[in-house]
């Protein structure tokens, strides 16, 4: 997964590789969404305005717009890419591997490239959204929507077309729980990435954490907290 200052491209693409007219538009995208993060970051979320965003990235307000619909949508729209990651890492699994094992090598492996999706990301621009994400409430409510509906929609339902009894109680439940992993972890490293931690400094102890939480759902709580008999 290719990423540039924020701004996905989508799966397996370069955009040096690119023809040269979408090479620009993206260029363009990439503009906007820097200008507008550096004005949020510097004044807030709310005190910026959507002219004031155009002008920074020497386009039209029209442009802005053509680009990101909202202006939510400047904060919200790149990391909106990510919402079927993991739906689209069960559908692609190899034969034989269980949607724990699949989902989890997938998030493995997006640590181990600092995927900004996992959190485990140092870059300025990353940091900047994801401090604006949690100091603005409507963005913070936004995230939680795409996040706990529409990402665990789309990974419940791929789990349902997937089992061969198409057991919705269950993908419903398994699905909130891989996601209920995803954003734990994905927050904790928010939390190392924040407090100044460099993202490769953290890597090991996030790896370890991966492992430790796909092993939870694996193997399942059992007799968790029993406490004393």
């Amino acid at each position: 997964m290719a990423t540039h200052s924020g701004l996905d491209l989508g799966p397996d693409r370069d955009l040096d590789a690119l023809p040269l007219r979408e090479r620009k538009k993206i260029q363009t995208g990439i503009r906007i969404f820097r200008a507008a993060i550096g004005l949020f970051a510097e004044r807030g979320f709310d005190q910026v305005s959507v002219a004031e965003i155009a002008a920074a990235a020497e386009v039209s307000k029209m442009t802005v717009f053509n680009y990101f619909p909202t202006k939510e949508d400047l904060v919200m729209g790149p990391m909106e890419q990510h919402l079927d990651e993991p739906a689209r890492a069960v559908r692609d699994r190899a034969p034989g591997t269980s949607a724990v094992a699949a989902l989890r090598e997938h998030f493995l492996a997006a640590l181990e490239r600092r995927d900004p999706a996992t959190g485990l990301n140092d870059d300025q621009v990353v940091l900047d959204v994801v401090r604006l994400i949690h100091q603005t409430p409507a963005l913070a409510i936004r995230a939680t929507a795409a996040f706990d509906r529409r990402a665990q929609s789309l990974l419940a339902a791929e789990l349902a077309a997937q089992d061969p009894a198409h057991d919705e109680l269950t993908a419903q439940v398994a699905a909130a729980q891989l996601l209920a992993v995803r954003l734990t972890l994905i927050g904790d490293n928010h939390r190392r990435m924040l407090a100044g931690e460099r993202a490769a400094d953290a890597l090991p102890a996030a790896l370890a954490e991966a492992r430790h939480a796909f092993a939870l759902v694996e193997q399942g709580l059992g007799d968790y907290c029993a406490g004393a008999a």
